[in-house]
């Protein structure tokens, strides 16, 4: 499928919620709906120079640009092909002499942009950016402060020979950044590395249970028809896109929907964040009737008291934020012991569903790994998934990514058997989550394919796969 192409999707109106999306044809699951190029897009300041202003790939040892000394790339590639949205950019950081903070950035991104293409960058887009709804209306005060505050260091930062903009139309840019911003990741979707704004997904409407879902794509060559004067097709590098794929069999007419929020948490929850950074009310199922709400806070089959389970829930809380905290402080020996601490507390009170209990163990067992105490990582890394199975949707992009992390852990900790399954169940989930040409998916197969190699090995002689593995991870 070439990128812009929205044969299979169209415009409606979904009343209630506004403009929507749905779909043109039947789908099937995994089948990608539309491929969309950023609009705009930029690197979050913390990460200016590990990230690359092109491709968005996290780099070591990437190249300045000599002339602003802010934007990082890859190579020349990468930065030849971001050079016409860098190019105003690049002078007016030079002007100010230091480059303001990434809202700014995005929204002059955005504001360049629509001159050079009235809004509409293709054919392909349904409606222009300035027509995206915003809630500059809606804001907290202290939100709107800050606007203020960004829009003033923003005309500081404006220059575009005598064409400006009233100080109306500009908030009216943030508000539809903030309301429509997508957060970039990294090419192995470990990180948040920036955001972008694609107009075609900012019309596909939320739900707590969604039948699509949403994955970045890094950059490749990819030969699609170019709208020109010409009509000529030719070959153009799209460094960075998003595409939009069906999670199941979607059938003709039916709205498309992804999730603005993650799904584990409770529906009263996941209300309360969409109603504060995209101000409407969820009504989808999963909140009204508090689906999964019971399995989120469920409580061990020994059936403790009340106020048993309401001093280890608010235990819970405190140590979470303890735990938080020696992350941040890279105390990795004091996030470890808080985490027994409150495993402990948790035993034969909290069931493993419940979502105090599953952020003690995501957390336990990522910093085990981290450690390379593989075989207690992979006991916790055990218990999460399952937690995790009875929660998410079968083919949530978190769930595989989680079941991923899993069997690499039991790998590591040399339980081949159960390593190579749980990578083969990650593999099904993320051939229909990101596909076959995602670099994850492609690090995963490479992962399939040498755990069966030693999953054969250690069938045949299991002291001679242990004598291998051993001598591995000495190195």
């Amino acid at each position: 499928m070439t990128v812009g192409n929205m044969e299979r999707a169209e415009l409606f109106d979904a009343g209630s919620k506004g403009r929507g999306l749905r779909a043109a044809k039947e789908l099937n699951t995994g089948e990608v709906i539309f491929s969309e190029p950023s609009f705009a897009a930029v690197v979050f300041d913390s990460l200016a120079t590990q990230v690359c202003h092109s491709c968005f790939r996290h780099q070591a040892n990437l190249h300045r640009c000599a002339q602003c000394k802010f934007a990082h790339y890859c190579d020349r590639t990468c930065q030849t092909a971001c050079w016409n949205e860098h190019k105003q950019e690049c002078g007016a950081i030079k002007k100010l002499g230091s480059a303001p903070s990434e809202n700014i950035r995005l929204a002059a991104r955005v504001l360049w942009r629509m001159h050079k293409d009235t809004g509409i960058a293709s054919d392909s887009q349904l409606i222009s950016v300035d027509q995206l709804q915003e809630h500059v209306a809606d804001l907290a005060a202290e939100d709107f402060k800050q606007l203020r505050a960004d829009v003033h260091k923003f005309l500081q930062y404006w220059s575009y020979g005598t064409r400006q903009h009233s100080v109306d139309y500009i908030s009216h840019i943030f508000g539809i950044i903030k309301c429509n911003g997508f957060t970039l990741s990294d090419q192995r979707g470990l990180q948040a590395v920036g955001v972008g704004l694609f107009p075609n997904l900012c019309l596909v409407n939320h739900d707590c249970w969604p039948n699509c879902t949403v994955i970045l794509n890094h950059g490749k060559y990819v030969s699609e028809l170019v709208i020109s004067l010409k009509k000529n097709p030719t070959t153009i590098r799209k460094n960075l896109w998003i595409e939009l794929r069906a999670l199941g069999k979607i059938p003709e007419g039916e709205e498309l929907t992804v999730s603005y929020v993650d799904f584990l948490n409770l529906s009263a929850d996941r209300q309360k964040k969409l109603k504060e950074r995209f101000h409407f009310d969820c009504t989808c199922e999963h909140c009204s009737k508090h689906i999964k709400d019971d399995l989120m806070t469920a409580v061990a089959d020994s059936k403790p008291s009340a106020d048993k389970v309401k001093e280890v829930t608010a235990f819970s809380k405190e140590s979470l934020e303890k735990i938080e905290k020696s992350r941040v402080e890279r105390d990795y020996n004091e996030v470890l012991k808080l985490c027994y601490e409150c495993l402990q507390k948790q035993e034969n009170v909290l069931a493993d569903t419940n979502l105090y209990k599953l952020r003690v163990l995501s957390i336990a067992s990522e910093v085990l790994s981290y450690q390379r105490s593989f075989a207690k990582a992979a006991n916790y890394a055990h218990r999460m998934v399952e937690g995790y199975r009875k929660l998410y949707h079968p083919n949530n992009a978190q769930l595989g990514m989680a079941i991923m992390r899993a069997g690499v852990t039991h790998w590591h900790a040399g339980q081949i058997e159960e390593g190579h399954s749980l990578i083969c169940q990650a593999y099904r989930i993320l051939m229909v989550t990101h596909g076959p040409n995602h670099a994850i998916t492609k690090d995963l197969e490479g992962m399939r394919t040498q755990t069966e190699m030693e999953l054969k090995m250690f069938k045949q002689n299991k002291a001679a796969y242990q004598t291998m593995r051993d001598a591995a991870l000495k190195h």
